[in-house]
């Protein structure tokens, strides 16, 4: 029975420990400042971190798990799949538009048959509203296939991120797809704000898939999603003992040819919701 009570008075004294760290200053916590927090409780170092290792276990907003979200469900737009069509000539990806988000919209034949059924004199009315109407199944069609031929567009410029990932996604700005369709850079912009495309990697938003660009030594371009995504890679597989810090990463990124400025990989970092690199070290 005295282990047990002695693994009972360690929890004990952990939990005091805890509460003692929680009336500290929250910055010096959140920054898992041991020295400083050392100073102000008096504490052993090896006492406070068993401390802050069962606060790093608890749940910040305990709250959660009485409500309930409600979940946004997107309904692409665009389907990618792999083309199966051997004599498919340059696009090994088949692009098409998700039927469950074309419009069954048509003119109905009553309307068509009442303008044969009445004399041209009283049909004035009728003719201006079918004129309407068929423009505007017109205009629906037109919609759509601008969004198809401005998704084949980007996943025929994107086509190695779609083969080997984001690490492999290249720049590329609305102008460069408007100059292909020979579309306004305006309409591009619009038909690719909130419309996802669902691929084997993912769903995106149309504008995933732009991006600005870094000049590499070779005289090249690389995504900035590309270096993003290089940086995950480094962080995810670094030793959490000992992680790499921005300028650290952006050395590495240099030796592979990306050059990119401490400051530029610590704002990559923070769209990724990544932590800096003192919050990341395992204690």
């Amino acid at each position: 029975a005295l282990p047990i009570a002695n693994d009972q008075a360690h929890v004990q004294l952990t939990r005091e420990t805890a509460m003692a760290l929680c009336h500290q200053p929250l910055e010096y916590l959140a920054r898992r400042d041991v020295r400083q927090l050392q100073k102000l409780t008096g504490f052993p170092i090896s006492r406070i971190k068993a401390a802050m290792q069962l606060i790093a276990t608890l749940d910040p907003k305990p709250g959660r798990r009485f409500t309930t979200t409600g979940h946004h469900v997107i309904i692409p737009d665009v389907l990618v799949t792999a083309n199966r069509d051997a004599h498919a000539a340059g696009r090994p990806w088949l692009v098409e538009i998700n039927p469950a988000v074309l419009p069954r919209v048509r003119v109905h034949r009553f309307y068509a048959s009442a303008l044969r059924q009445h004399p041209a004199e009283t049909t004035g009315l009728l003719n201006q509203r079918l004129q309407e109407a068929r423009w505007m199944v017109r205009s629906l069609q037109q919609r759509f296939d601008t969004i198809l031929r401005v998704a084949q567009s980007i996943v025929d410029r994107q086509r190695q991120f779609f083969d080997h990932g984001e690490v492999a996604m290249r720049p590329l700005v609305l102008r460069e797809i408007a100059d292909i369709l020979g579309l306004h850079e305006s309409t591009i912009s619009r038909v690719t704000t909130q419309k996802y495309m669902a691929t084997p990697r993912g769903i995106f938003e149309l504008k995933y898939f732009f991006g600005s660009h870094v000049t590499t030594d070779a005289g090249g371009a690389c995504s900035a999603t590309a270096i993003r995504a290089l940086i995950k890679q480094l962080i995810s597989a670094e030793d959490q003992k000992k992680p790499l810090s921005d300028s650290q990463l952006s050395d590495i990124l240099g030796q592979q040819g990306i050059v990119v400025a401490r400051r530029t990989v610590a704002k990559y970092r923070e769209a990724l919701n990544i932590q800096p690199v003192k919050l990341r070290k395992v204690i």
